[in-house]
């Protein structure tokens, strides 16, 4: 864990050196984040802190990866640049949900042809698992990102868990690739909890999201089945699932697209209209992470019975939670 440790201090580092520098360009661009009737935050906020995380992420990899397995990221790298600068254009000046939707499919298919992808069936039908895996995640962190710390800090929790299963497993390339963004996000947050100085904005949730999709696939369990396996990463980012889940339901019963239609509907401003408490919510939902995380440790290990009980059991709580907070006495839901 050493090398890990090494990587996601040093990443933590430049995130916290560097976030403050695109605060900056942010206010002198205007790149900020207008308040809306749809939106918690009452004045203007600047984005691009994606960035930091970014340039934090890639500099603790140039400086402290191992060149060998470098070679191994460039499609990952190229396919996560892609997302990120798709987010600042989005950021910026504005992109439409359909153009979004093809840049993903199409950082998807660059993974694909470089060989990274899910070995689920292995045959054809493992290319558009992959391809929805990598769109799932990535919207599913794009749309975790509407409350301070709440993205960053889900997306820290993740990588920490895929970074120790990538030890426990003996995956360099994995675990490097986990632990700089663990560091990153952890830089980031210093500046991102509430209240927040600044948000991550696309060029963060896209990034993040697409990187962590990226490793949940390089991921592999040698010392276990793959009807267990596949259950793994599932379970490490079962809070961004579960919030998008929530909210296509919720915005499918109102007849709206839940991809383009904004409001406060997200697991977290449920939990912060029950506990009063935004702070409280989002530390709720690190909780949650962290249960979910523990859980996939626990299948790198079981058998497949144990495993298929674990995962129904999560299931189970997941199906009632969304009817509790979306059906129950007509639902738990902020104006």
């Amino acid at each position: 864990m050493t090398p890990y440790l090494l990587m996601a201090a040093s990443a933590l580092v430049l995130a916290i050196g560097s976030t403050p520098v695109m605060r900056k360009v942010a206010i002198r661009y205007g790149v900020v984040d207008a308040p809306t009737a749809r939106k918690i935050h009452a004045s203007p906020v600047p984005l691009l802190g994606g960035g930091a995380i970014y340039v934090a992420f890639v500099l603790a990899l140039l400086f402290l990866g191992n060149r060998f397995y470098i070679n191994e990221l460039v499609s990952i790298f190229v396919g996560a640049t892609f997302m990120s600068l798709m987010g600042v254009v989005d950021d910026r000046w504005g992109l439409g949900s359909y153009v979004k939707l093809t840049g993903q499919l199409l950082a998807g298919c660059i993974l694909i042809y470089s060989g990274v992808q899910v070995h689920l069936f292995f045959n054809w039908l493992d290319i558009p698992i992959t391809l929805l895996w990598i769109v799932g995640i990535t919207n599913a962190m794009n749309l975790l990102d509407n409350m301070d710390g709440l993205s960053g800090g889900i997306a820290m929790i993740a990588a920490i868990f895929f970074a120790l299963l990538a030890s426990l497993s003996h995956q360099y390339l994995v675990g490097a690739l986990a632990a700089a963004l663990a560091g990153a996000c952890a830089g980031f947050l210093v500046y991102n909890w509430n209240p927040a100085h600044i948000f991550m904005g696309d060029t963060g949730s896209l990034f993040i999201g697409f990187l962590l999709a990226a490793v949940g696939i390089k991921l592999r369990f040698p010392t276990n089945i793959v009807s267990v396996t596949w259950m793994i990463p599932l379970m490490v980012l079962a809070v961004p699932l579960f919030d998008t889940t929530l909210v296509s339901v919720g915005r499918l019963r109102q007849g709206q697209n839940p991809l383009t239609t904004p409001g406060k509907d997200h697991i977290s401003h449920r939990l912060a209209l029950l506990t009063g408490s935004r702070r409280e919510a989002v530390l709720l939902c690190y909780l949650i992470g962290g249960a979910t995380g523990v859980a996939s440790v626990f299948l790198t290990r079981a058998g497949q019975v144990e495993a298929y009980i674990v995962g129904g059991t999560m299931l189970i709580v997941a199906l009632y939670g969304i009817w509790w907070l979306e059906f129950r006495n007509g639902g738990v839901r902020q104006p």
